[in-house]
């Protein structure tokens, strides 16, 4: 783990984090001016909501609720590869926010909740998927600490969007099944070649 390898991530993750909270910053002084964009299901202005609405909060507390868990899943994740992290988070924002979109209930949903339980899913999928030694430790580690996000998946919490954790749990799962898949393809096509 080398100074730069360290420091590239330490930068993106501090450029998250200053823009969840320049976000929230706004949306405190100008309340619902950017909240409105989150996902409303099934309206055409809620799809814009898709791509917006994982840094999108309703209060500081939902902010900062959510912003250790993402870090830390998300550091955890980009230990192997940056642009692995790139590609899974932007897989499992459009997929959890379309399922949301779909499925949701009428409401405005908000928060980088859908993206955490997404990274959470991955990084324990990870485990059955890779059969690394490091990726079985990382999920043994995501289980020891985040295990009891499971119950953010029991519907009937007043203010939580369930279909945003359930959304991300489907969309990290997706992702890494069809990453697996794409692996296997390139083993194959590497096979083929040698022969």
């Amino acid at each position: 783990m080398n100074n730069i390898w360290l420091k590239k991530r330490l930068l993106f993750l501090s450029g998250l984090t200053i823009t969840l909270i320049l976000l929230q910053l706004i949306n405190s002084l100008f309340p619902m001016v950017l909240v409105q964009w989150g996902i409303e299901p099934r309206t055409s202005k809620g799809l814009i909501g898709i791509l917006i609405a994982p840094f999108l909060h309703g209060s500081w507390s939902h902010l900062f609720s959510n912003l250790l868990p993402l870090l830390i899943l998300s550091f955890l994740l980009m230990t192997q590869s940056l642009r692995e992290y790139i590609q899974a988070s932007f897989f499992i924002i459009i997929v959890s926010g379309l399922l949301v979109w779909i499925f949701g209930r009428q409401a405005i949903h908000v928060g980088a909740s859908g993206w955490i339980f997404g990274l959470w899913a991955l990084l324990i999928a990870h485990a059955f998927t890779r059969h690394k030694i490091i990726d079985i430790l990382v999920a043994l580690f995501v289980l020891f600490y985040y295990g009891s996000m499971a119950y953010g998946l029991i519907p009937g919490q007043i203010g939580v969007s369930t279909e945003s954790h359930i959304a991300g749990v489907v969309a990290g799962l997706l992702y890494a099944w069809s990453a697996r898949k794409i692996i296997r393809r390139k083993s194959r096509v590497i096979e083929v070649t040698k022969s």
